[in-house]
């Protein structure tokens, strides 16, 4: 076991700061990592507030991230995959149990024994949970490691571990959307993204956004079309014409006026997680025999293809790299919607 360098805070009310951590020595299935670059998700920021209390409260001291890009350092005794200086990726999840149907489906994240990245029961010991990106080094199983494109800005890599694949993911299980009508409802860290992979599938792509401003940069990042969801008149001739909808909302707002928009079978599928329950009108499904449904990340394996896709057509997150002093000011920042598009901390700044 040693000891790293990290960030951390120790209750809801506290700011992030400085402090060392134990990391396990590796065991024969272990990657050692040096990490380069950890994204900032909103989902960090409402763990360290405990926000999420009610479902997953937060074990104090909380070191969040899991956005994680880095160098390999070591190796265990029986790694096959992986070797000293191998650029790699660590997502959501660290272990599952290996063995239950969903782990066999290679849908980890659905695994009744998942470890999370951070702010999970830790089986190692090492300290009583896991503790996240926001440090110099992890250690963890090869299952869990990705491998990660030479050709990609590493900054903009860190994201796709999240926000990437958690768009990609009912994108691709939705099935192939080339040349079919995709809506992005909202443009932030998970709708930029998902509006770069529908693009890339070959899908027509229209954001809807409440923010005028916006159009130009949906533009820019693939969006065909912009719609702007206050202007009735914009949404009343879209109308039951869109084969999917990803809808990445994480605040309340009305649900039904999206499922109006779904044609024949066309589907809105949830990835941002508002607060309180939304209310779904029963007529805006049986009209059109709609579906509505929710998606959480994506599994290991779907996560190295969603990499490969990125290397292959040149996708990364569009990324403010920020030192890791200044974490504390971006937590503020996410929350008034002040980034284009996500966070990334270069780890080196730790070393300050």
């Amino acid at each position: 076991m040693k000891q790293a360098k990290a960030y951390a805070a120790v209750s809801a009310s506290a700011q992030l700061a400085a402090t060392s951590i134990p990391r396990r020595a590796a065991t024969a299935r272990d990657v050692q990592i040096e990490i380069l670059f950890c994204g900032v998700c909103h989902s960090d920021l409402h763990t360290v507030r405990d926000e999420w209390h009610s479902v997953m409260p937060t074990a104090y001291p909380c070191v969040p991230g899991h956005e994680i890009v880095g160098r390999v350092t070591g190796v265990g005794t029986e790694v096959k995959n992986f070797k000293p200086g191998d650029l790699v990726g660590v997502g959501c999840m660290v272990d599952s149990d290996h063995e239950c149907p969903s782990c066999n489906n290679h849908v980890e994240q659905f695994c009744p024994e998942v470890t999370f990245t951070y702010n999970s029961p830790d089986k190692h010991g090492t300290a009583t949970v896991t503790f996240g990106g926001y440090s110099e080094s992890i250690v963890v199983d090869e299952r869990f490691v990705l491998k990660v494109p030479t050709n990609l800005a590493l900054a903009g890599v860190a994201p796709l571990l999240c926000a990437g694949i958690t768009t990609w993911s009912p994108i691709r299980r939705w099935g192939d959307i080339a040349g079919k009508k995709v809506g992005v409802v909202g443009l932030g860290g998970l709708g930029h993204m998902g509006v770069k992979f529908a693009r890339a599938l070959g899908a027509r792509v229209v954001v809807f956004t409440t923010s005028p401003g916006k159009k130009e940069d949906a533009l820019r990042l693939g969006a065909h079309e912009v719609i702007l969801s206050k202007n009735a008149d914009e949404m009343r001739k879209q109308a039951g014409t869109f084969d999917f909808i990803l809808d990445t909302i994480a605040a309340d707002h009305d649900i039904n006026v999206y499922l109006g928009m779904l044609g024949l079978d066309g589907e809105l599928t949830l990835v941002g997680a508002p607060e309180t329950p939304l209310v779904v009108s029963a007529f805006a499904l049986l009209f059109g025999r709609k579906r509505l449904s929710g998606s959480l990340i994506g599994g290991i394996k779907e996560t190295q293809e969603m990499l490969d896709f990125c290397g292959a057509h040149d996708i990364v997150a569009d990324v403010e790299i920020i030192p890791i002093q200044q974490v504390n000011e971006a937590y503020e920042r996410l929350v008034r919607s002040d980034v284009k598009y996500r966070f990334a901390i270069d780890m080196a700044s730790l070393q300050g």
